[in-house]
C-alpha cells in the first residue's frame, strides 16, 4: 500500500522545482540583458562572465546539502528541517524580484542556494523514509514518480517564466517562483500527520559517520561520485552554454519561434517520456542480453553524453562558419542528454538511498549532491579562466565544446575500467 505521506512530498517537489528552474532558467539572460547598477543604468555581464556566475550559482545550491543534512540527520529531522529552509528559500525569490542589481542577484541567490540546497537531501530521503518492510517493493517505482513530479515542475516553469521575463520583465518572473515555492512549503504542512517522521540520530549519527563502517561506506559511493562530477560539468551547461548558442540558431518549431531559454523545456519533458521508457521497455530488453547492474547502467549513461555533447561541438562548428542551423540539432542532443540523465541521476539517487546506513540518508544523498557541486564549481571555474578582460575568450567558438566533450569521453573510459574492479551488489 502506497505511504499516505508521498502524495504531499510528490506535490510539494513539483512546486519547488518550478520555483527553482523557472527562476534558474532565465538566469543567463538576466544576468546578460537585465542587470542594472544602483543608478538603474544596464550594467549586463559578458557571456563567460555569466557562465561563470551561473555554474557559481549552481555549485553553492548543490554544496548546501552538506549542511542541510547535517541539520536533519544530526539535530532537527527531516520535517523540520524543510520547513525552516523552505523559508528562507521563499525569501530568496522575493529578493530577485525587489532588487535586479547585483547585489540583489548576490543576495537573492545567496538566500536560494541555502533553502534549495538544504533541502534538496532532505526531500529525497524522506521519501525513503516513508516505507516499511511490507512497501518496500514499491519504493523504485515512487523514485520515478518523483523524478516526473520534479519534471513536471520544471517544463511548466521553462516555458511559462521566460515569456513573463520577455512581456513582463524581471520583478514578475522571480516573483512567480516564489510564490510556487510558497505554495511547496503550504503543501508540506499540509501533510505532517501523515509522513513517517524519525526522529535525527544526534551524536549517534556523528559516530556513525566516523565510524569504519561509515567512513568504508562513504569511500566506496566516493569512488563512483567521482566521475560524476564531469558529467554534471557537461549536463548543466543546458542552461549557460547550450542557451547562448540556441540564441544563434533558427528556432522556429512547428511554425513557432521558441525563447533561447525555452529549449531547456526539452529535458524536462522528454524525462516524463523516457523514465517510464526505460522501466518497463528499454532496461527490460537490455537485460535479456547481460546483467543490468546500478553500475552497468551508469557506465552506459557516461558513454552517451560523449555523444550528446558532440553534438552542440558540430553545432558550433557550423556557427563558427557562417551557417544557422535549425534548433531541431539542440533538440537531437537534449533526447541523447536526457537519456544519459535517466541512466545516471535516477540510477544513482536509489543506489544512494540502499547504500547508505540508516542514520545517514539524508548525508549520503547530500555527499552524492557533492558530485554535482564540483562539476559546476569546474565548468565555472573554466569559464572564468577563459575570459579576456575585453569580453573575449581564450577558448572561443566550437573549441569550447570540444573541450568539454574530449573530457567526458576519458572519464566515462576511466569509469569503465575502475568499475570493472568494482564488485557492486545493489544491496551491500
Amino acid at each position: 500500500m502506497l505511504p499516505a505521506g508521498i502524495p504531499y512530498i510528490v506535490g510539494n517537489e513539483a512546486a519547488e522545482r518550478f520555483s527553482y528552474y523557472g527562476m534558474r532558467a532565465i538566469l543567463m539572460i538576466y544576468m546578460t540583458q537585465y542587470l542594472v547598477n544602483s543608478s538603474g543604468q544596464l550594467a549586463v555581464m559578458s557571456e563567460n562572465e555569466a557562465q561563470g556566475y551561473f555554474h557559481l550559482f549552481v555549485s553553492a545550491v548543490y554544496f548546501m546539502p552538506l549542511f542541510g543534512a547535517l541539520l536533519a540527520d544530526g539535530l532537527f529531522g527531516k520535517y523540520r528541517t524543510i520547513l525552516l529552509l523552505s523559508l528562507i528559500y521563499c525569501l530568496g525569490h522575493f529578493t530577485l524580484a525587489l532588487d535586479n542589481t547585483r547585489m540583489g542577484l548576490l543576495l537573492g541567490q545567496s538566500l536560494i542556494a541555502i533553502g534549495s540546497g538544504g533541502i534538496k537531501p532532505c526531500v529525497s530521503a524522506q521519501i525513503g523514509d516513508q516505507f516499511g518492510l511490507n512497501n518496500q517493493h514499491l519504493m523504485t517505482k515512487v523514485y520515478s514518480w518523483f523524478y516526473i513530479a520534479i519534471n513536471v515542475g520544471a517544463f511548466a516553469a521553462m516555458l511559462i517564466i521566460p515569456w513573463l521575463l520577455k512581456h513582463s520583465g524581471p520583478a514578475i518572473a522571480f516573483a512567480v517562483p516564489g510564490l510556487l515555492m510558497l505554495l511547496a512549503t503550504v503543501l508540506l504542512w499540509l501533510g505532517r500527520h501523515h509522513y513517517t517522521h524519525k526522529p535525527p540520530a544526534g551524536m549517534k549519527f556523528i559516530k556513525e559517520m566516523c565510524s569504519q563502517i561509515g567512513l568504508k561506506r562513504l569511500a566506496k559511493l566516493a569512488s563512483i561520485y567521482g566521475f560524476f562530477t564531469v558529467f554534471w560539468a557537461l549536463f548543466d551547461q543546458t542552461g549557460s552554454s547550450w542557451i547562448i548558442q540556441a540564441q544563434k540558431m533558427d528556432r522556429m518549431l512547428w511554425g513557432i519561434e521558441l525563447l533561447p531559454s525555452q529549449i531547456q523545456a526539452a529535458n524536462p519533458l522528454l524525462i516524463m517520456l523516457l523514465v517510464p521508457l526505460f522501466s518497463y521497455l528499454i532496461y527490460p530488453l537490455l537485460n535479456r542480453c547481460f546483467v543490468l547492474t546500478a553500475i552497468s547502467k551508469m557506465q552506459l549513461g557516461l558513454f552517451l553524453t560523449v555523444i550528446a555533447f558532440a553534438i552542440p561541438s558540430i553545432i558550433q562548428m557550423q556557427l563558427d562558419e557562417g551557417f544557422i542551423p535549425s534548433i531541431l540539432w539542440q533538440l537531437l542532443a537534449y533526447v541523447l542528454l536526457t537519456s544519459a540523465e535517466v541512466m545516471v541521476s535516477i540510477t544513482c539517487l536509489e543506489f544512494s538511498y540502499t547504500q547508505a546506513p540508516a542514520t545517514m540518508k539524508s548525508f549520503v544523498m547530500a555527499f552524492y549532491f557533492l558530485s554535482v557541486a564540483l562539476g559546476n564549481l569546474f565548468t565555472s571555474a573554466v569559464n572564468f579562466l577563459i575570459h579576456n578582460i575585453d569580453g573575449s575568450s581564450k577558448l572561443a567558438g566550437a573549441d569550447y565544446y570540444w573541450f568539454f566533450t574530449g573530457l567526458m569521453l576519458i572519464t566515462a573510459a576511466l569509469f569503465l575500467w575502475v568499475s570493472q574492479r568494482y564488485h557492486e551488489t545493489d544491496n551491500d
